[in-house]
């Protein structure tokens, strides 16, 4: 914290991992980061079936309180797709989050963002973001009464269970040309490496 205090050129705070909720420190952190800064800009990548656990169901009072911006993962906005990907019962699970911080103002009070984040399944890109964020806007209001404010789409990267996924497929090679074809050198001045450092739970750079 004293290291965020003397950094006054600091004016975003992502906080992210598995479920960076369930840290002992989470509160603290956002506390903190409150007290210290009012008005820096703090984003919880959110795993919205951790609102819903025992014990946690404090946190969307919390969030909206300290006016923490939410991201997070939504596959799809039907029900055979999501669970298919993620396990039975994940979309409801889900919806039911998203409704939750609806009710608390998410996606409708302009200092309560709630942002959904889409990466596809397999080894394809994903569709047009505007495209895709009109139709999960569309479809979330017309069958749940849900508003977000934006949809960001993420190209899997091949790393990790992912690059298994595609060597067990026979699929590694192909994909890899696909994201070569597609690159776009326009990208480039935007990555976060530029301006961003990764600090982990234990404060190492």
């Amino acid at each position: 914290m004293e290291w965020f205090e003397a950094a006054k050129s600091i004016g975003v705070v992502d906080i992210t991992g598995g479920a960076p909720e369930m840290n002992p420190q989470f509160r603290y952190l956002i506390d903190s980061l409150r007290r210290i800064r009012p008005h820096v800009d703090i984003i919880d990548r959110c795993n919205l079936a951790i609102l819903l656990e025992p014990g946690h169901e404090y946190l969307v009072d919390f969030l909206a309180d300290n006016r923490v911006e939410v991201v997070a993962s939504l596959p799809c906005y039907q029900l055979e797709n999501v669970d298919r990907q993620r396990g039975d019962g994940v979309f409801e699970d889900s919806i039911l989050a998203l409704k939750t911080l609806s009710a608390a103002g998410y996606g409708s009070n302009p200092e309560l963002r709630l942002n959904l984040v889409y990466n596809p399944v397999g080894a394809v890109l994903p569709p047009d973001q505007l495209e895709l964020e009109r139709d999960n806007k569309e479809a979330l209001r017309a069958s749940y009464d849900i508003a977000f404010d934006r949809l960001y789409t993420i190209t899997n990267m091949p790393i990790a269970r992912f690059l298994g996924q595609l060597k067990r497929e026979g699929k590694r090679e192909s994909y890899e040309q696909l994201l070569e074809d597609s690159f776009n050198p326009r990208s480039v001045e935007n990555l976060m490496c530029q301006d961003t450092l990764s600090v982990d739970w234990l404060g190492r750079v």
